[in-house]
């Protein structure tokens, strides 16, 4: 079993993640402008149809972790495997994986461990998470400007196998693309909802790469999943 000294703490693979809430919200977006956002990873979009690309933004409290408890915001963007040739559409997106370009966190810890052992881009940031009312809301701010206020409105119940059908996960770091192995252990209060999210977009760079791709607009689709448990195992080079 592999292990890393993070700060002088070792941690060994899996990394497990045993609570954590997610919120999340996927976006159809131009494929040319997504792939401009991406090109320096050398990875290439997903089209769910034809010039369309989606970009996933999603905000996760970890409650309990061998990384400890922090608050995360994800932007990310379904890419084909490296080497496909997939054309547009279903057949492509069955094989999609997930692209992280941006993951901003509030702790040092996460933080060093994610650029250390997967090549996550974690940056620190504020989030302000609040997720006791009936919207789940994220105010992130990096460098004393915001980013966005976003929220979610939980929808229907759905299965959480479904909530959470792991994707390859995608990193680029250091001019290194690796692909990260993740698998869900347990999913439960998990629902699903058509459109159900609102952002409001600050003034930082990352809201203007945002507005670029067309954001705000309206969700394809959002999904809350109030307890969910995960491994993270070793990061490979593609």
């Amino acid at each position: 079993m592999a292990s890393h000294l993070i700060q002088g703490r070792t941690v060994s693979m899996p990394v497990r993640v045993r609570d954590a809430e997610i919120c999340s919200a996927f976006y159809p977006v131009r494929a040319d402008a997504a792939r401009a956002v991406i090109a320096y990873s050398g990875l290439d979009v997903t089209e769910v149809l034809p010039g369309k690309a989606v970009c996933v933004l999603m905000f996760v409290d970890y409650r309990d972790g061998d990384l400890d408890t922090y608050h995360e915001f994800g932007m990310a963007f379904l890419v084909r495997p490296p080497g496909s040739t997939g054309a547009s559409g279903l057949a492509d997106l069955k094989q999609a994986g997930v692209f992280i370009h941006w993951l901003p966190v509030d702790q040092s810890f996460t933080l060093e461990a994610g650029r250390t052992l997967w090549g996550f881009p974690k940056e620190l940031a504020h989030i302000d998470l609040r997720l006791g009312s009936p919207y789940k809301r994220c105010v992130l701010r990096k460098d004393g400007r915001l980013v966005l206020d976003m929220l979610i409105k939980p929808g229907a119940p759905m299965p959480g196998a479904a909530a959470m059908t792991p994707l390859d996960a995608y990193t680029h770091r250091d001019g290194v693309t690796r692909r990260v192995p993740w698998s869900v252990v347990r999913a439960r209060g998990a629902r699903i909802r058509p459109g159900g999210a609102l952002i409001r977009l600050g003034n930082h760079p990352i809201a203007k790469e945002l507005s670029e791709l067309g954001l705000p607009k309206r969700a394809m689709f959002s999904t809350t999943i109030s307890r969910a448990a995960m491994t993270f195992g070793a990061a490979r080079e593609t």
